[in-house]
């Protein structure tokens, strides 16, 4: 049986363009820009294991592997950081005495301007949560990091659960429906393409006719 499960960092590539998730999901490519190298920083930075540290109240872990393999989900990741809150009504979780409450949070560059988070960076986050609700039997709490003004932004899981799901379970059909058929997605009208690291994978530039260049290929030159 092929496996079908998905990456979690692939959900926010199609989200974004679904041109920009086949090529990197079925041509397997992949290409760096400003934006991208700042993002890594960042999540090096958090993987370090300076994130990494334990409290009376909190035990706080980095780069911790997640997974849901529920049928309608089957999806896995790593997440930022999990923290893990003492609690009386939280729940039990290996290798940690006592119970705890479960936090999610990833750490992103910059805050959008015109609101309060993108909704591609709450999507992540609770594909996350899916796994680690799946995997701690909790109802964990999701959070966004974001850098540039140094802000920790609370998802509004418990008030939206519904609607995060359906959009999941959506995203996630459409996007194994593209890896079923192995046809990379036309480019939607809609998608900005100027600041992607994937815009000369996506148009290649043409090259120009030399005539020059033709004559020396054809005598053996070039």
């Amino acid at each position: 049986m092929k496996d079908n499960s998905i990456n979690i960092r692939a959900i926010q590539h199609f989200m974004y363009c679904n041109r920009r998730f086949g090529l990197l999901e079925i041509n397997n490519d992949w290409s760096e820009n400003a934006f991208v190298v700042k993002a890594n920083i960042l999540h090096e930075n958090v993987h370090s294991g300076s994130h990494k540290f334990s409290s009376n109240d909190i035990v706080s872990r980095s780069s911790v592997a997640v997974y849901n393999d529920d049928p309608q989900y089957n999806i896995f990741g790593v997440t930022d950081c999990v923290e893990f809150v003492n609690s009386l009504n939280g729940v039990d979780i290996n290798g940690l005495d006592g119970k705890y409450n479960v936090r999610l949070v990833e750490y992103k560059p910059r805050q959008p301007k015109d609101k309060t988070f993108n909704e591609s960076d709450a999507i992540q986050v609770f594909a996350q949560k899916l796994c680690a609700d799946y995997i701690w039997k909790c109802d964990s709490e999701g959070y966004v990091y974001y850098a540039d003004t140094k802000k920790r932004i609370k998802l509004p899981f418990k008030e939206e659960y519904e609607k995060y799901n359906l959009l999941i379970i959506d995203y996630l059909s459409r996007m194994r429906e593209i890896l079923k058929t192995g046809k990379i997605p036309q480019k939607s009208k809609d998608v900005k393409c100027s600041g992607c690291s994937m815009l000369d994978y996506c148009f290649p530039k043409s090259i120009s006719y030399c005539v020059q260049k033709e004559i020396n290929r054809i005598d053996g030159t070039e």
